[in-house]
């Protein structure tokens, strides 16, 4: 009878089996994984960078409007509406010269008014002077008299004393003599006495009634001026800008109606992000590159006010100012925000900070892989960024939008 031989099993075959299987599968899961986090992209749509060890520049790059380095503004000085328009924006001016008239009836009545009321006062005022040095010679001529009929007198009496002591005249003929001298003197004495407190009091009245006059002149001088007031004239030499009026329109007193830009150098000024606030400050160096020549500026005046997230700064040429530049030109310039320069690892610029926000780059490891890996950027100037960590100098980056891969992990060039 035959029987059955029964085989042994042998475990050890069965776990490699089960180990190579799951090895496998691991495999199998893990390029399917990996497939999915890959992407293939064409080498020409990108843009490679090498990261560079060398100086830091701390600096930014703005555009800077070029504006006349002092400016005299335009206001009307009397309220009233434009009569006649002389000037012309944009033209060339001198100071003193004619460009708008106003008119304003209202206005110019009362000042006629005024300047009759004033007159009318002067002549007033003359009059009376008149009239006291009309008194003045009056007095003056009433003491000659006396003072004639007083040497009459005194002559009488000296030539009827002698008469009398000699028998010639009676003692009544000269004792009248006597009593018309003494009457004669006596009254000269009293008259000259009121005449001298009558001069002092006329000449406090024609002192004060000349400095009235005089007063009067003056108000009447400016009155006149003030007259002018509706003619608007140029305060200086320069270009006439912002100089826009209509005939008929009516300004305000006091109102801006134009500039005038003086010729006597230019200024830059820039709007900067307020991201600039605590770090541009009066005194910070910038410079400018224009037709293959560097100039030097500072920054002269911080406007610390924000308005809709930009602030103002203005920027004065150190030397002379290029001569063929013109107002209104925008100019690129770089503003230094610190004065050292470091040694640091640097990244050029690209668009790729706007897809990553700069915490993470993909990395070239050989020609054809690049992989992501997460980055530490610091600051950052016109052309590059400071990289704090992640990267070492050698390494290719690719510096353009992540936005079509930037939720892999690996990009395939070819």
């Amino acid at each position: 009878m035959d029987r059955k031989i029964e085989h042994k099993k042998n475990p050890l075959k069965r776990i490699l089996l089960y180990t190579l299987l799951t090895i496998l599968l691991c495999l199998l899961l893990w390029s399917a994984l990996a497939a999915g986090n890959k992407v293939t992209i064409d080498r020409d749509r990108v843009s490679i960078k090498t990261v560079e060890y060398d100086s830091f520049e701390d600096m930014a790059l703005f555009n800077g409007k070029v504006q006349p380095l002092n400016t005299l503004q335009i206001n009307t000085i009397e309220s009233g509406t434009v009569k006649k328009i002389h000037g012309q924006n944009g033209a060339l001016i001198k100071e003193g010269e004619l460009l708008l008239e106003l008119y304003n009836p209202n206005t110019e009545l009362s000042y006629l008014t005024q300047e009759t009321a004033i007159i009318e006062q002067i002549n007033n005022l003359r009059n009376t002077r008149i009239s006291i040095k009309n008194q003045q010679m009056t007095l003056d001529k009433d003491l000659i008299q006396m003072s004639y009929n007083f040497n009459n007198a005194a002559r009488q009496y000296r030539m009827d004393t002698t008469l009398y002591r000699k028998g010639v005249i009676s003692k009544n003929d000269y004792l009248k003599s006597k009593e018309t001298f003494e009457f004669q003197g006596k009254q000269q004495e009293n008259t000259k006495k009121y005449m001298q407190n009558e001069q002092k009091d006329r000449e406090t009245q024609l002192r004060l009634i000349n400095a009235s006059i005089e007063k009067m002149e003056k108000s009447l001088e400016q009155l006149r001026e003030n007259k002018e007031n509706f003619i608007v004239k140029a305060p200086a030499t320069g270009l006439l800008s912002s100089f826009n009026p209509l005939l008929g329109k009516s300004y305000n007193k006091g109102e801006l109606i134009g500039k005038v830009d003086m010729q006597d150098g230019y200024k830059l000024l820039v709007r900067a992000d307020e991201y600039y606030f605590n770090q541009l400050k009066t005194g910070k160096m910038a410079l400018l590159e224009f037709n293959d020549k560097q100039y030097h500026l500072k920054v002269e005046k911080v406007v610390a006010e924000v308005i809709n997230g930009k602030f103002d700064i203005e920027l004065v040429f150190e030397d002379k100012a290029p001569e063929t530049i013109q107002q209104g030109m925008t100019l690129p310039i770089k503003i230094y925000l610190s004065n050292k320069k470091e040694k640091a690892l640097l990244l050029p610029k690209g668009s790729f900070y706007q897809s990553s926000g700069g915490q993470y780059v993909f990395v070239l490891t050989n020609d054809n892989t690049a992989k992501k890996r997460k980055i530490s950027i610091g600051k950052a100037n016109a052309n590059f960024y400071q990289v704090l960590e992640g990267l070492v100098e050698g390494d290719r980056v690719i510096t353009s939008s992540y936005d079509d891969f930037k939720d892999k992990d690996v990009l395939a060039l070819n």
